[in-house]
Formats: C-alpha cells, structure tokens, sequence
C-alpha cells in the first residue's frame, strides 16, 4: 500500500505527512522527526481600476472559519474517506487562511479604488460598508484524478447603518496541481484563491453605481 501511494502522490508528501493519519505499514520507526514546513497563503490576484469609486469607506472584517480551517495546519481530505477532514502533521500555513485570503481582498480592493477608503478592523474607523464572509473549505484533494485543491467561501456586503444586504455571493471552485510535490499544492491554492477574489472583486465593481446612489441617498 506504501508503495501504491507513493507511485500515486510523490513518495514523502503523501507517506510522511499521513502514515499517522492512515496507520500506513512501515511509517512507524525511530527515524528523526519530520520537520515541519511552512506556506504562504498569497492568492494570484488580478483586478483593474473601477470605473466608479463608491464615496465612503469599506469595512472588511476577518472571514469567519469553524473546525480544522480555524488552525494553520493545512487540511486534506482522501477519495478512500471522502466525509473525513484530515490535517497534514507537517505542512502548515504561515498564518490562519482566513486571515491571509483578507488581507490579500482589502489589497485588491484598495487597488481597484472601489471605494474611497477600504479599511480592516485594525483600523478603528466608521464604515459606511461593511464586508463580511466565512470560509468554508480550503482542503488539498491529492488522491484526486488529477490531484487538485478546493476552495469556498462566502461574501455579503451590508450597509454600516442599517444592516442592509447590498451583495451577498458564494464563491467556489477547484484548481489542478501541476505536480506532487508540496510547493504545486501552494500554488495551486494562490492560483486558485486568487481567481475567486478577483472574481469578487469585480462583482462588487459591478454593483458601484447602485452602492454609490445608496451613499448618496444617505448623505
């Protein structure tokens, strides 16, 4: 079996991280232990100026996560247990995803100049717009045909005042790794994250003029 998943996934990216996980035969030993690696979660993003700047700021506030994707281990799941959640020993993120997939959408929507101001919650500042979401799968597949990673998350604009949903979208989608090594899985993810947040960004592009009747209309 060792030796079916390692032709399979890549020799020690698949056995070493989850002959734990798995109870693979021939993981156990006293061999030194498995140093753990770190990733950087930074999504491939391509966004274009706005052709409208909506007049007032944008709170974006952290994306929610539950369960495993609340940590930084990266998380995986197997076509074998396709309804168990599994975490890598020693492949990590360097910071939680959720806070990284922000961060990376308040930079491309400063970029975009959507609106006057995009602020995060360090900022302390009143917001005429706030941006919420919740991340809901970040999972590598690497016993998928061809191997691949997930991604879903969820977007809902609201207005400071009054609470009022303006834009609510899921967002979803798959993305190939080129190879079974894992520097191709994080970049499958960048790839991958980057085009969903750029697709949203230019969602919220779209809806500037009614955002910016909706500014007006307050003022």
């Amino acid at each position: 079996m060792v030796r079916a998943l390692n032709g399979i996934l890549g020799g020690r990216f698949y056995t070493g991280s989850l002959c734990l996980l798995l109870l693979l035969s021939g993981c156990g030993g006293s061999g030194p232990p498995v140093r753990e690696q770190f990733y950087s979660l930074q999504p491939d993003i391509s966004v274009t100026p706005s052709t409208q700047t909506v007049p007032g700021t944008l709170l974006v506030t952290p994306l929610g996560s539950r369960g495993f994707l609340g940590g930084t281990q990266i998380v995986f799941r197997t076509a074998e247990e396709p309804l168990q959640v599994q975490r890598y020993h020693d492949f990590l993120w360097e910071t939680l995803p959720g806070q990284a997939l922000t961060e990376a959408l308040i930079a491309a929507l400063r970029t975009a100049n959507l609106f006057t101001y995009t602020v995060s919650i360090a900022d302390r500042a009143r917001a005429g717009f706030m941006l919420n979401g919740e991340l809901t799968r970040l999972e590598h597949w690497p016993t998928a045909d061809p191997p691949a990673v997930s991604l879903t998350f969820n977007l809902t604009l609201i207005t400071g005042n009054t609470r009022a949903t303006q834009f609510s979208r899921d967002y979803s989608g798959t993305e190939p790794t080129t190879a079974n090594r894992p520097e191709a899985m994080v970049r499958a993810f960048n790839r991958l994250s980057g085009r969903l947040l750029s697709e949203a960004v230019r969602d919220l592009q779209r809806q500037a003029p009614q955002l910016a009747r909706d500014a007006a209309g307050r003022n």
